[in-house]
């Protein structure tokens, strides 16, 4: 499921008011994560601190916390049960939960104690889109295919002097870096593409709200 351009895998359960999702495998262990809404909402995670193996961790209680420029706050957990592993790999590079929420950014594996009972609180994804829909609304939330490492907000500006600065930014950024563009020169969508093209760099999205343009553009060489 996607709205407004935030995706919700079909087949996960989610908290909603915790924006955490839960994966329930075949042998009945979950293993859970954060949604893209908070992923947009935080920003860009800086630093993940996340409770030891073998702690008990009841419904609604803080599995670890997370960190960005502008957010600091809890993974509430969506069941009870016993903290098995934690993904060792965020404390590290917390940005992975930006990048893939749903798969390499998972949070937690738990061995649950109720969950036949504490399931029944969590929302399947075709439940959980109307609630989703007002939140992302109400809140402003504007997810992308790739979450920007920079931004650039260049307004009343010419688009020949906007890739001119463009440019400049591209050249201090790694490869695989992203970075978000917004513009109301009404050329701008013609003006990147040209700019794509010459540079070989690569425009992985981009939407008009309004009078603006949102360009997500990422260094590939």
């Amino acid at each position: 499921m996607e709205i407004d351009h935030c995706v919700f895998p079909d087949e996960l359960l989610y908290d909603v008011e915790n924006n955490t999702w839960l994966r329930i495998s075949s042998d009945n262990y979950v293993t859970i994560g954060v949604t893209s809404l908070l992923s947009a909402l935080a920003g860009r995670l800086v630093r993940a601190k996340l409770k030891p193996p073998g702690t008990t961790i009841a419904r609604g209680r803080s599995l670890g916390t997370l960190e960005s420029e502008r957010f600091v706050g809890p993974v509430p957990s969506p069941i009870s049960g016993e903290l098995v592993q934690t993904n060792q790999g965020l404390i590290d590079r917390p940005r992975i939960i930006n990048d893939s929420p749903y798969e390499k950014g998972w949070i937690a594996w738990i061995r649950p104690m109720q969950l036949s009972t504490e399931k029944t609180l969590l929302s399947k994804a075709k439940d959980a889109k109307a609630p989703l829909t007002e939140r992302i609304a109400q809140l402003h939330v504007r997810c992308f295919k790739a979450f920007p490492d920079r931004e650039m907000y260049e307004i009343g500006t010419e688009c020949s002097a906007v890739l001119v600065r463009l440019n400049e930014q591209m050249a201090t950024m790694r490869i695989g870096e992203a970075i978000h563009l917004v513009s109301d020169d009404p050329t701008a969508y013609v003006e990147m593409i040209a700019w794509t093209e010459r540079t070989g760099q690569s425009l992985v999205d981009w939407r008009k709200e309004s009078e603006l343009f949102h360009f997500i553009v990422k260094r590939v060489q």
